[in-house]
């Protein structure tokens, strides 16, 4: 038999232990130190373990692991008979009153080098753990402000209102059915902006005073519906549940391609009103955060450099793959071509360089509102605009803004720490001296990494 020492190093307010040697029983874990401890008298062989460190299953980064045939990661040891003993009466050891609950203990062990795809799996496993621990209830804030717009609103006063409210999307409330049935999105605004510089009879300017959403998006479906011409079906509105996890969120809003979704109550209250919030990425990746900040010492991935982890889109010179093209405009660009590639990429911007290839700006699917201001998008000829344009329209009325970027040498949780800011729903990675643009991570690149 072996004395065989189990530690969790990294802080924690309790902690527990489970093997295969003990059929999976959780044992207590005694506090020594700065680290939980338990030990064990164990015949040779091979084992699998965890730790249930604050209520989540967790593995140690530093020590070997395998997953089973369900996908659970455990740490794994192999005990033999020349391990050494983990009480050894040494200088270095800390003698402590075994009656009093305490046992004989080393220093903290050196944190080894690890693979870092395992370190990959092991962050993924525990990102998964706490994603699926909480629900989209215990995210969103219960008394923020929310709008909703009827169905029946005039297209341009539902744009005018969502340029004053600094809305990107708004639910629409159908009255004839009593609930929300989809979503009103700068997509549509672009989608109508569209329509109305080809000149089509059926949405003339003039028209728009009354023309209301619900027409505005049954027209859509003609105007921009299938190629071959046959009839295209309105897609359901996509919804979750306050009950759902915070993993099923977020798939539902990569997998949809989607920004938002709307967030339905699991009991019908009597105000008639089904919806409760909006569930964003970015909701949820603030909550994950304040989550990793306390346990970030367990997850060494998070002090990774973006270049060693496989994350976000990349310019070729990078020499990374990506799974999309990266797209860059120069400030002359076309505002119509900028457009285009918003909408058949199916990304939210794109980053805007000066003559020389430097980063200047980053345009968004969003900035189209500020051409609701005054109804500035019926005084301009679309095709005449420019990015440049676009973006003095913005700057008059928002004024400059920050625009967020990060190197490659930036760290995972540097990177986290920066999307987790409001309102910042993508970073671009420059080259310092030059801001030539190496990359882009999105919101969406950062989910589809952590439950990829």
């Amino acid at each position: 038999m072996v004395l065989q020492r189990f530690s969790w190093p990294y802080p924690a307010g309790q902690a527990s232990f489970c093997g295969s040697f003990t059929g999976w029983r959780e044992y207590p874990m005694a506090l020594v130190g700065a680290e939980f401890q338990v030990v064990f008298d164990l015949p040779p062989g091979v084992y699998q373990y965890r730790f249930l460190v604050d209520g989540v299953w967790r593995c140690d980064e530093s020590k070997p692991f395998v997953r089973d045939e369900y996908g659970l990661i455990s740490n794994e040891v192999l005990v033999e008979n020349n391990a050494q003993p983990v009480v050894q009466p040494e200088p270095s050891t800390r003698g402590i009153n075994m009656d009093e609950g305490t046992i004989l203990t080393t220093m903290p062990p050196e944190h080894s080098s690890q693979n870092p795809g395992m370190q990959i799996a092991i962050f993924r496993n525990g990102v998964s753990g706490m994603l699926l621990h909480d629900t989209i209830y215990d995210v969103v804030p219960l008394s923020s402000k929310l709008a909703v717009l009827d169905a029946q609103l005039p297209v341009k006063q539902a744009f005018k209102i969502m340029h004053d409210e600094g809305l990107a999307l708004v639910p629409l409330w159908d009255d004839h059915q009593g609930t929300i049935t989809g979503m009103l999105t700068a997509s549509d605004f672009v989608l109508m902006l569209r329509k109305l510089q080809r000149n089509i009879r059926a949405l003339g300017n003039e028209e728009l005073e009354m023309h209301p959403i619900s027409a505005w998006k049954e027209a859509k479906l003609q105007f921009y519906g299938s190629p071959d011409g046959a009839a295209v079906q309105r897609r359901p509105l996509i919804y979750v549940k306050d009950s759902d996890n915070l993993v099923d969120v977020a798939l539902t809003i990569i997998r949809n391609e989607i920004s938002s979704v709307p967030i339905f109550k699991s009991m019908p209250d009597s105000s008639g009103m089904p919806l409760l919030n909006l569930a964003t990425l970015q909701g949820i990746l603030k909550f994950l955060c304040l989550k990793l900040q306390e346990q970030a010492e367990g997850y060494s991935l998070l002090h990774n450099q973006l270049t060693n982890i496989p994350i976000g889109t990349w310019a070729p010179h990078t020499g990374r793959t990506s799974n999309r093209q990266l797209r860059t405009l120069r400030l002359s660009s076309p505002l119509n071509c900028c457009l285009d590639f918003l909408l058949q990429d199916r990304v939210s911007s794109i980053p805007i360089v000066d003559d020389n290839g430097s980063l200047r700006d980053v345009y968004s699917l969003s900035d189209i509102m500020a051409l609701a201001k005054n109804d500035v998008y019926a005084r301009i000829e679309l095709e005449q605009v420019t990015v440049q344009n676009a973006l003095d329209v913005q700057y008059q009325v928002q004024g400059r803004r920050q625009c967020h970027t990060c190197l490659q040498t930036s760290t995972l949780l540097e990177v986290l720490q920066e999307l987790s800011i409001p309102g910042v729903r993508r970073v671009v990675v420059i080259e310092q001296s030059t801001r030539f643009v190496e990359g882009i991570i999105s919101l969406r690149d950062i989910f589809t990494f952590f439950l990829g």
